[in-house]
């Protein structure tokens, strides 16, 4: 019964996000913003393939003018470990402008980083890019938090087979977790702070040591 009912969330989860998953000529009017969420950083500052492939979707997506604001949503809850400036410098190396990208350096987990994108950034209406095998999750979640919110995978490539077969695994049990705190709970992400509304210039979101 119990197993039964994961995996029904699951499903659940996985149906309710497909109608709202598109291809970038499916959406025809300008968002609020799209949305990066984080994903792996080498310790010299290169981006992982994972994460490539997400920004150059949102370069793409930007280029197509469906937003002129990127958000990069990721963990920098550690001096020695930082996705989010390895994110807008891999985004401005692409041209660019640094006034369209904010970083967002809470972005601990998926509902983390669409709770705040919602109530810092003041997005009500935002393209969401990562990974099919992701997506789904995260465009649930941004419904659940009454976004109107759309999704594009970026799987340009096959990535390692045993990696992400643990993902898939994992995403399965993550699905039902963010199922209940998005449905029901929605707590507070570990940080919020004053609201830096997308409306202005991204500049504010840089670090000042």
């Amino acid at each position: 019964m119990i197993v039964a009912g994961f995996f029904s969330i699951n499903q659940y989860v996985e149906q309710f996000a497909q109608k709202y998953i598109i291809t970038p000529d499916m959406l025809t009017v300008k968002t609020d913003a799209i949305l990066v969420l984080g994903a792996y950083v080498y310790p010299d500052g290169r981006v992982s393939d994972m994460l490539n492939d997400r920004l150059s979707l949102a370069q793409e997506l930007y280029e197509k003018k469906l937003s002129d604001k990127i958000i990069v949503s990721g963990d920098h809850g550690q001096e020695d470990y930082d996705e989010v400036n390895a994110m807008k410098i891999f985004l401005k190396d692409k041209n660019i402008l640094p006034a369209n990208i904010f970083m967002d350096h809470a972005g601990f987990s998926t509902y983390e980083s669409i709770y705040r994108a919602r109530d810092i950034f003041k997005v009500k209406k935002i393209i969401i890019v990562t990974q099919g095998y992701h997506l789904s999750r995260a465009v649930f979640i941004a419904r659940e938090l009454g976004l109107e919110a759309y999704g594009v995978a970026s799987d340009p490539r096959e990535y390692n087979a045993t990696q992400m077969r643990n993902y898939k695994l994992r995403e399965i049990a993550a699905r039902n977790k963010d199922f209940i705190l998005a449905k029901f709970i929605q707590p507070k992400p570990t940080f919020l702070g004053d609201a830096i509304s997308v409306s202005g210039d991204g500049s504010i979101t840089d670090d000042h040591n």
